[in-house]
């Protein structure tokens, strides 16, 4: 099985951390993010990993060498030229990915007891061309979707801001979850991207493209999870590792 793990960003909100390292390099609790997403790849069953690399990415290579990639095949997807968005970065990884069967795909700040090869598998039973992993935690921006687990818009709720391809959109006539950062793909995804931007966000082409295509939700409710996009969730992150 196939994964990829975003581990370009900047990491803008860790600062002053990450103006020496990736973000994806920032250690919790003795290991680097990226080796806490390898290691839980590894035990769900994934050989085969595509980590996509921009700021400092020499570092990021070098680890990979450094720890003979966890023993799988790990591949590299180099944005050091220009950093694409997350929908950007798929596209110019599809030649990684494509092999016939779907993919994972996994945000490298995500500490989760969230059951991968279950995800994977749903995805395979389900007519969707893509699965989010989603719960019913608190967050200010909403994804919803309909009695079908069929991803019908977005809203922030902070700001009243919505977005969907249904013109008859209205939020509460749908069930409100929050995404968790990993989602699952098939390959024939790839065929909508194009005409699209070298670089865009893979949630607004979700969003743009739910009319045309199945945008699926796998509902986890006892999913435990922490984003470690900022400095103040690290001990957070921290204490939720031990209790995974």
């Amino acid at each position: 099985m196939k994964a990829m793990i975003f581990a370009a960003g900047l990491g803008s909100r860790m600062k002053p951390i990450t103006d020496t390292m990736p973000k994806a390099l920032v250690p919790i609790a003795g290991k680097p993010l990226l080796q806490h997403v390898i290691e839980k790849l590894k035990m769900s069953g994934f050989t085969d990993i595509v980590v996509n690399v921009h700021h400092f990415s020499d570092q990021i290579i070098d680890f990979l060498k450094t720890n003979n990639n966890f023993g799988l095949k790990i591949s590299v997807s180099d944005e050091s030229d220009l950093l694409l968005d997350t929908g950007g970065g798929i596209r110019k990884a599809a030649h990684l990915l494509d092999d016939g069967e779907p993919f994972l795909i996994h945000n490298v700040d995500i500490i989760s007891n969230a059951n991968l090869k279950e995800l994977y598998s749903y995805h395979l039973s389900h007519d969707g061309m893509a699965t989010m992993l989603v719960s019913q935690r608190e967050t200010s921006r909403y994804l919803f979707f309909d009695d079908e687990e069929r991803l019908r818009g977005w809203m922030n709720e902070k700001t009243g801001e919505m977005k969907s391809p249904f013109p008859d959109f209205k939020p509460e006539h749908y069930k409100r979850y929050a995404f968790s950062g990993i989602h699952v793909m098939s390959p024939g995804i790839f065929k909508y991207m194009e005409g699209y931007p070298e670089k865009f966000p893979i949630m607004d082409f979700y969003l743009q493209q739910a009319a045309e295509i199945e945008i699926k939700s796998h509902l986890v409710s006892d999913l435990r999870m922490v984003d470690v996009g900022k400095i103040n969730a690290l001990k957070e992150a921290e204490d939720a590792i031990k209790l995974m």
